[in-house]
C-alpha cells in the first residue's frame, strides 16, 4: 500500500521516480538491471550468471550492513570499477523501453489533474535519454519538460545532487516539494532529510490515486 510520509502544507511540485514508479513491468524492471550486468559479465570475462551472483551478493551485503538500506545498480557497478559514465553509456545504448511499454490512458488522465496543480519533474538513475524514451512510451512525456537523469550530476540516488538540481530548476523551496517512488532508501529518504513530503508507492496502481491524496 502506499506509504505516506508528509505532504507539504504548501505542495508547489512533485519530483517523480520513473522506473516501477510510473509504470510497472517486472520485464522491464529485470532487464534494465541484467542488459548492464550482462555488459558487466562481459568486461570481467566472467560469465552472466557469475556476474548477477556478484551483484546480488554485494546488494545483499550492503543491507546487511547498511540497516537493510538498498544500493543502485549504479553505485554497486562503481563498487566494481565501473565509473558511472561507463553505467551511463550502456544504458543509454541497451535500453529500449518501448519494446516493453505502452500509453497508460489512466495515467495521462491523472497526469493531467496532478499539472494542473503542480509543477512536475522527474528525477531518474537512468541517463536522461533513454528516461524520455520511457516517458514517451508510456505517453505522459509532455508532462515532464525537465528530466534530472544518472548523466545530469553524474551521481546516482540516493546521492543528495539529483535532488539538489530537480529543486534549482523548479526554483521552489525543499519544505513545498513532494518526493514520490518506490524505493524509500533510494527515492525518499534524502528528500525527507532536505525537509521535502515524500510518499512511497507500489507501482504506477498506486500513482492514480495519488491526486486523491494530494489535493
Amino acid at each position: 500500500m502506499m506509504k505516506i510520509y508528509k505532504i507539504p502544507q504548501n505542495l508547489k511540485a512533485i519530483i517523480f521516480d520513473i522506473d516501477s514508479t510510473l509504470y510497472t513491468n517486472d520485464a522491464y524492471a529485470f532487464e534494465q538491471v541484467d542488459c548492464q550486468v550482462r555488459q558487466f559479465a562481459k568486461l570481467r570475462g566472467i560469465t552472466a550468471s557469475q556476474a548477477r551472483k556478484m551483484v546480488a551478493d554485494y546488494r545483499q551485503k550492503f543491507a546487511e550492513e547498511h540497516g537493510g538500506s538498498k544500493i543502485s545498480l549504479g553505485n554497486t557497478l562503481l563498487a566494481f570499477g565501473v565509473p558511472i559514465e561507463q553505467s551511463v553509456e550502456w544504458r543509454r545504448k541497451l535500453l529500449e523501453p518501448s519494446d516493453f511499454l505502452s500509453v497508460d490512458k489512466k495515467l495521462i488522465d491523472e497526469m493531467k489533474i496532478l499539472n494542473q496543480h503542480f509543477k512536475l519533474i522527474a528525477v531518474t538513475n537512468n541517463p536522461v535519454f533513454p528516461a524520455r524514451k520511457t516517458l514517451q512510451a508510456i505517453g505522459i512525456s509532455d508532462f515532464f519538460p525537465k528530466i534530472v537523469g544518472l548523466d545530469t550530476c553524474f551521481k546516482s540516488k540516493p546521492a543528495v545532487e539529483p535532488f539538489m538540481e530537480a529543486l534549482k530548476i523548479l526554483c521552489e523551496k525543499a519544505e513545498d516539494c513532494l518526493a514520490v517512488g518506490d524505493r524509500y532508501d533510494i527515492d525518499i529518504a534524502v528528500p525527507l532529510e532536505l525537509g521535502m513530503g515524500g510518499i512511497v508507492l507500489n507501482g504506477v496502481e498506486e500513482v492514480y490515486q495519488l491526486s486523491q491524496n494530494v489535493l
